[in-house]
């Protein structure tokens, strides 16, 4: 299904980001957060040099930032971290935990802020406060009492750098690599198909080459939700007249019209921004097969053009000195049938056709994209299919072009570059191991995967979350809630409630910390921390407000607490030392990484951020042939190679998330960008509708096609009409990642594939229809 918006979206159907709607979203919410002036006066600062950088999306700071460098969302995570409401421990006195779980996601952390540290009273049922001293002394007993190798620490993507290098520290010094995060829920396909085919692990596209570019493509990236400050680079470039091409099963707002909040000209006059030139609604998982269209229409051309002594179309040069592979892949694509890509991608050639040919007349093309490429079965053969494309015509190392890989959450590409791994490979051991004395393990450490599965089957023990909603976040939810309550040890690091809270191990301790917009006073004075964003940029965040609590401590002093009560004395780990100077730790860095972290801290406050080397920039390959490498990927579709889930009837479930949410974190029940109520619903094409005798407002229930014989179901769904590809529905993470089970997920990376679940569909009668 494809849409050329010049002639077929004049009539909107979804209202344009930013705009009134995005300003009366965050009037309100502020007003509902009871925010005080200090809030306010954080946003003036937010996302700018000398500034506090957003714990919300992880897009680039520009070296000279808008009047307001936030988003609808950055001022919510703003507003939600330094609202004046309180969740004390005399709220706990009064409410149990087997009563906390039947709370919404909302409910949970809509209440306010940590104050205090707690453990779990089982006796009670009710988490009661406990000093740190003793919650430290009592978690460190607990880990000396088992095998290292059976822990987990899981770290979100908000943890700053300086605390991330110690948490990794922390984990290797204890013996153990078990080091999943934010990356293995969502973009770890990127990282390991970048390597093999580029030779670095991130995206080569700075900010700067949006100004550029004169081609953009997106790939299932949700731009006016996940990153909507991008816009303001989208929309300079339209201006510029550059074509915008975006492949995705949903019409996104975001990616069609934008009302720049900021400008008097879009907020007083009729019309919008427009941002995609032409929108094709590619069939979920058949991103592979929309790819090798393009790439086989460009292959096609430039074999006419040889023969007729043409202009080429492919860049011959660049791929004759800079890469390895083209040929097998050209030859694979010369065979493959153009009815085969038609039913794979649910796209017309003719539209393929075209949109090739506005690659081809591009000499700078920037190929953006998210989880609608990670999250699948064949999510690095998405990636590697994506590089194949740019390649062809040298759209890597160029001024202007280049793959953007767009991370979320604000520091998870940051935790990956100091050390936060399972892969042992990927982690200085050896230099650990000079600069600190002891001896790091090598053994392969758990993915998220890996680690509910040793939940689930009893093989881990002990489970410290650094920030984050693990437990929510991770699929096959049902199954791993169940085996959670047999965890030996769980620590809960935290700003808010969630239900990784609530639902917990034997022993339990939930431990409030300091968030990045608060002032963090230690021996030395306040403190500085860093983070880098989705473009390679390291960026220092600066704090602004006073804590929520006295009782609260930093991330650094929690992670360096417990672990100097856990490990053997070690004069060279230095944690009490780190703790009162935040500097010692990035000079640690720069010691373990000194080609990336050199100078760290004489450099943080750079304007726009320090780049980190990124050899593929400069057309350095540094793979094993030291080329780019084209690749053919194995199948035409990434969706599930599963038997069942090609059997009659099946459809593919994609989960995403509302407007008004960031990761778990929801705001509201409201999609306004959407049009839609709640977030027990299923949105599906009218045909698919009909073929499962639903109506809107009709119930119906979602079942998980997979061979593994366990039954995943969740009821009580409403279904609401909306303009999809036939055969996909859409609902929301993460209400339905019970439905995604544990064996679900991306090859090589196992990133867990919610973007093309296999399930059925029942209609439930209204009456007496019970949500699950």
């Amino acid at each position: 299904m494809a849409i050329h918006v010049e002639d077929d979206l004049a009539e909107q159907t979804v209202p344009p980001a930013g705009g009134w709607g995005s300003i009366k979203s965050v009037v309100t919410y502020l007003t509902r957060e009871l925010v005080p002036a200090a809030a306010l006066k954080a946003l003036a600062v937010q996302n700018k040099t000398g500034g506090f950088m957003c714990v919300s999306c992880a897009w680039a700071k520009p070296e000279h930032p808008h009047t307001a460098e936030f988003c609808e969302n950055g001022a919510k995570a703003t507003a939600w971290e330094l609202t004046s409401k309180r969740r004390t421990p005399e709220f706990f006195f009064q409410r149990s935990l087997s009563e906390l779980e039947s709370w919404t996601d909302h409910a949970l952390e809509e209440g306010g802020r940590l104050t205090a540290p707690m453990r779990w009273d089982p006796a009670t049922d009710r988490y009661v406060e406990v000093s740190w001293e003793r919650a430290f002394d009592e978690i460190a007993a607990e880990l000396k009492k088992i095998d290292p190798q059976q822990a987990v620490f899981y770290t979100s993507g908000r943890a700053s750098l300086e605390a991330s290098y110690l948490y990794q520290l922390f984990a290797r010094a204890y013996g153990h690599n078990n080091l999943p995060d934010s990356s293995n829920m969502c973009h770890e396909s990127t990282s390991v198909a970048l390597p093999k085919s580029i030779g670095v692990p991130i995206g080569t596209v700075w900010l700067e080459d949006f100004r550029h570019a004169d081609c953009i493509l997106f790939f299932g990236q949700n731009v006016g939700v996940n990153s909507p400050r991008m816009l303001h680079d989208l929309q300079d470039a339209r201006r510029r007249g550059v074509p915008i091409i975006t492949f995705n099963p949903m019409v996104e707002s975001g990616l069609k019209f934008f009302d720049n909040p900021q400008s008097p000209h879009d907020m007083l006059l009729p019309g919008h921004t427009q941002v995609s030139t032409q929108y094709l609604q590619v069939r979920p998982g058949g991103d592979i097969a929309a790819l090798a269209g393009l790439c086989k229409y460009l292959i096609e051309r430039d074999d006419a053009a040889l023969a007729d002594g043409g202009k080429r179309v492919l860049d011959t040069a660049f791929i004759a000195e800079h890469t390895h592979g083209f040929d097998d892949l050209a030859a694979v694509l010369r065979e493959l049938d153009w009815r085969d890509i038609e039913y794979e991608s649910g796209l017309a050639r003719v539209d393929l056709e075209q949109a090739a040919a506005t690659y081809a007349a591009a000499k700078a093309v920037i190929a953006v994209y998210g989880m609608g490429l990670t999250q699948h079965r064949e999510g690095v053969s998405n990636v590697n299919m994506l590089v194949n494309l740019l390649l062809m015509r040298g759209n890597i190392g160029r001024a202007g072009a280049g793959i953007c890989p767009v991370r979320g959450h604000s520091n998870v590409q940051g935790q990956r570059t100091v050390g936060i791994t399972e892969k042992p490979k990927l982690a200085p051991l050896d230099k650990l191991k000079e600069l600190y004395g002891f001896e790091p393990p090598r053994t392969p450490g758990r993915t998220t995967v890996k680690t509910c599965a040793g939940v689930i089957d009893g093989e881990v023990k002990a489970f410290i979350g650094l920030g984050g909603n693990f437990l929510r976040a991770a699929p096959d939810t049902r199954r791993l809630e169940d085996a959670w309550r047999r965890l030996r040890l769980t620590v809960q690091v935290a700003t808010k409630l969630n239900r990784s809270h609530v639902i917990h191990g034997e022993v339990a301790y939930l431990l409030p910390c300091l968030g990045r917009s608060e002032f963090d006073r230690q021996a030395s004075g306040l403190q500085i921390v860093t983070t880098e964003d989705s473009t390679g940029h390291m960026h220092a965040s600066h704090a602004v407000a006073e804590p929520a609590s006295t009782s609260l401590l930093s991330e650094v002093a929690i992670v360096a607490g417990i672990a100097q009560r856990t490990l053997p004395a070690n004069p060279r780990l230095t944690w009490r030392e780190w703790t009162d100077d935040y500097a010692l730790i990035r000079d640690a860095i720069a010691k373990t990484w000194p080609e990336i972290f050199h100078d760290f801290n004489e450099r943080m406050d750079t304007p726009g951020g320090f780049p980190r080397p990124n050899a593929a920039r400069e057309r350095h390959w540094k793979t094993e042939n030291g080329k780019a490498n084209f690749s053919v990927p194995a199948r035409w579709t990434a969706a599930s190679d599963d038997a069942v889930s090609h059997e009659a009837g099946v459809l593919r479930l994609v989960t995403v998330r509302s407007d008004d949410q960031f990761n778990t974190t929801v705001y509201s029940d409201e999609d306004r960008l959407r049009r839609v109520q709640g977030r027990k619903i299923v949105l599906m094409n009218g045909e698919d509708m009909a073929d499962a005798g639903l109506e809107p407002g009709s119930l119906a229930a979602l079942s998980t096609v997979f061979g593994d014989g366990i039954q995943r179901e969740v009821a009580g769904l409403r279904v609401i009409r909306y303009d999809l590809p036939r055969g996909c529905l859409v609902g929301y993470f993460p209400e339905l990642n019970a439905l995604v089970p544990l064996g679900h997920h991306a090859k090589e990376s196992e990133v867990p594939a919610g973007k093309s679940i296999p399930v059925r569909v029942r209609a439930m009668q209204l009456a007496g229809a019970v949500a699950s």
